[in-house]
């Protein structure tokens, strides 16, 4: 991939954590990063905190939430005037301790809504700005989304039956249409931290699908990565705050899963930019168990995320629900 001025990458989710660490460092490497943020004051600040250098970033205000605010923010961009190389979907919500469902303005369940719909939504839109970008560079442009063990059955995080594993059933609910009552993509009852859970399912099967019907004709590269377990970033703000204390220290002498925000955010800007990453259909990981200097290594995903039937089904209800059908 290319690192002069004229590389541009959008990162969602770009005012903390991961996010935010993957913007210095594709800054530091020459990209004009797009912070796209819901709170753009906080984004500003803490863009000038990590040094970002102001003529290589801009600010511009998404709520994954609200299908208006994607619409809005793609408008936005293209007044920016800028070719697009990269789009990296990392911003998720999660909100463990609901006792009934958040909607979103579209009346969708908010994680869902959030993690899925406005990643898939903003992708779509975004597609065709890619696609040009790849044609005019002759390099291939990416399509990256940050994706979960906690979503792959294959792996032992994708096993935890806390609060459940993600699982879509026969998509009920969306099949439904995923209005109340109904909250959960299987259709049944509400269960806050297995809709995280469903929702990066979704991501990393929608990735796989993009891979299957445009990666061959675009010169776009798809794939979802696992940067390591970062414990402590705001993703987890609305937990306990013992779950706060303790789960960092589990990662971090346990199950030796640990990854500082920093490291994750490196890691990250090397799928966005580097060679060796421009493999498409590919979960890139670094292991479940983080090893000094290990390499990444191309992850199988579970048989439900890769069942080509089912992926498309979720696209076909997909499109409805965000009113691309």
């Amino acid at each position: 991939m290319p690192t002069s001025e004229a590389s541009t990458v959008i990162i969602t989710g770009a005012s903390s954590g991961v996010g935010l660490h993957a913007a210095r460092s594709l800054a530091e490497r020459g990209w004009f990063v797009v912070m796209a943020c819901r709170d753009t004051a906080k984004a500003a600040r803490v863009a000038q905190q990590a040094g970002i250098a102001p003529q290589r970033h801009a600010i511009l205000e998404i709520d994954l939430g609200s299908q208006a605010s994607v619409r809005g923010f793609v408008t936005r961009f293209h007044a920016l005037g800028r070719p697009l190389q990269v789009l990296l979907n990392n911003a998720a919500v999660y909100l463990p301790r609901l006792k009934a469902p958040q909607r979103s303005p579209e009346g969708y369940e908010i994680s869902v809504a959030t993690n899925h719909f406005g990643h898939f939504l903003l992708s779509r839109l975004l597609l065709d700005d890619l696609r040009r970008a790849a044609a005019a560079t002759g390099s291939q442009a990416r399509l990256i989304t940050l994706g979960t063990v906690t979503a792959n059955s294959e792996e032992f995080g994708g096993k935890v039956p806390i609060p459940a594993p993600a699982d879509l059933g026969e998509l009920q609910g969306l099949e439904a249409g995923f209005r109340a009552p109904v909250a959960m993509i299987d259709g049944k009852a509400f269960r806050p931290g297995k809709a995280y859970k469903d929702s990066k399912l979704c991501n990393m099967i929608m990735s796989r699908e993009l891979h299957r019907r445009y990666h061959a004709d675009s010169g776009i590269v798809f794939s979802t990565l696992y940067p390591g377990c970062v414990a402590d970033t705001a993703l987890f703000r609305d937990t306990p705050k013992a779950f706060q204390t303790l789960f960092p220290w589990f990662q971090k002498n346990i199950t030796k899963g640990y990854v500082t925000q920093a490291l994750a955010g490196e890691r990250v800007a090397q799928v966005v930019a580097d060679e060796a990453f421009a493999r498409s259909g590919v979960h890139w990981s670094w292991g479940n168990r983080q090893q000094a200097g290990r390499e990444a290594f191309a992850q199988p995903l579970s048989a439900r995320a890769n069942d080509a039937g089912r992926a498309g089904r979720l696209w076909t209800l997909s499109e409805q629900c965000v009113g691309l059908a």
